[in-house]
């Protein structure tokens, strides 16, 4: 069986936060003085030229997205600038998803129609909670009355729509305060809502020192009665943390990842993935992560990148493809890995018979039981 050539996206980070939380292990730095932003969007668009000539890339980009760290302390003018030269270089079209991540502090808030104007089409709003008290054990800096004015003005903003992030288990949090927070986030009308359960990570604050969460018990009711209450305010889930009034509002950008689509990676720390068809390899880059590094004029982006052995393609494609609620056939998987059915054939035999998926005619879908014991699940494939 041979790879195809998957949809490419474009993932650009932006490290600098106004201050790190504590539940946060992706790659930021609190800002401790004014941002460079001319000296970063050229170090960016270097980079992206490099992993151009790298990989031979002339395909179209079917997303992009702008994260962070908080990207939304960059100006429009910067934003723009980045936009423009990634144009320049790989073909954006009317329909490319583009995204920016945004923290609802008033000052960010009222750049959105600049936003807009230099591109972004898209908006994601970190909200996290709407309870003064938990924002600020999660280390926000905003309130949830900036929350609310962020979302309001993401309506006014000139975008195609904007996502609201919200997490639930958190300190000391039970049903009712949980629903509470679930039911502000859809009074506000986002197209697209992301709510997951706050896990404490390595490398963080919380794991040093962790908090006080819920119990098994109620992390299950909150789960359970949430998602009655997003389906019947009319929002579909497509993902295990993903809800969307209808298929038009899903996020394209995390369904690429999720289907096992390429990325370019540009920015500190920022991972990238390329198939490369004529050669029948998947590639993997990581670039500098410490700003100070990746900003030398005299040094390459690129930290590392390494081939996906083929012993490791079968657990890296179910990782992200069981996340869906979307069915899967083997024809998807062969044409991702490049792999024949029999490395897949025994685990999936395992998986139907623990009825953690279920054959459809040719098609394997994850059952309700698989997305609530999703690790075990996925330890059949490793």
């Amino acid at each position: 069986m041979v790879l195809i050539s998957p949809p490419l996206s474009l993932y650009i980070h932006i490290p600098w936060c106004v201050q790190k939380c504590p539940y946060c292990d992706f790659n930021s730095h609190a800002l401790k003085q004014d941002i460079d932003e001319p000296a970063y969007v050229a170090a960016l668009l270097n980079d992206l030229n490099d992993d151009i000539d790298r990989f031979t890339i002339d395909r179209p980009l079917h997303s992009i997205f702008i994260g962070g760290g908080t990207p939304s302390l960059f100006s429009p003018n910067a934003i723009g600038s980045i936009l423009d030269g990634v144009g320049q270089r790989l073909h954006i079209g009317s329909d490319t998803e583009i995204t920016l991540e945004a923290n609802p502090g008033t000052v960010e808030a009222d750049k959105f129609k600049g936003f807009a104007s230099a591109g972004v089409n898209r908006l994601s709003i970190g909200v996290q909670s709407f309870a003064s008290d938990k924002l600020i054990k999660l280390g926000r800096i905003h309130d949830s009355g900036q929350a609310i004015r962020a979302a309001e003005m993401a309506h006014h903003a000139g975008i195609r729509s904007f996502n609201l992030d919200l997490m639930h288990g958190l300190e000391n949090q039970n049903v009712g305060h949980a629903l509470d927070d679930l039911r502000q986030a859809i009074a506000l009308n986002p197209q697209h809502l992301s709510w997951y359960q706050l896990t404490i990570e390595p490398n963080t604050a919380f794991y040093s020192k962790p908090p006080t969460l819920p119990v098994d018990e109620t992390l299950w009711e909150i789960q359970e009665q949430g998602f009655e209450l997003l389906k019947s305010a009319g929002y579909q889930q497509y993902e295990i943390s993903a809800f969307s009034k209808g298929e038009q509002f899903q996020s394209q950008h995390n369904l690429n990842y999720w289907q096992n689509g390429d990325y370019l990676g540009i920015g500190c720390g920022a991972h990238g993935k390329i198939t490369d068809i004529s050669g029948q390899t998947i590639h993997r880059t990581v670039k500098v992560k410490h700003p100070k590094g990746y900003l030398q004029k005299d040094r390459q982006a690129l930290d590392h990148w390494h081939q996906v052995a083929q012993a490791e393609r079968p657990f890296e494609y179910m990782m992200n493809r069981l996340r869906l609620f979307k069915p899967f056939t083997l024809l998807d998987y062969q044409q991702a890995t490049g792999l024949g059915e029999d490395s897949i054939k025994e685990p999936l035999q395992q998986a139907t018979t623990k009825g953690l998926l279920l054959k459809e005619g040719d098609q394997y879908r994850v059952t309700e039981q698989g997305h609530r014991y999703l690790n075990d699940l996925l330890a059949l494939f490793l």
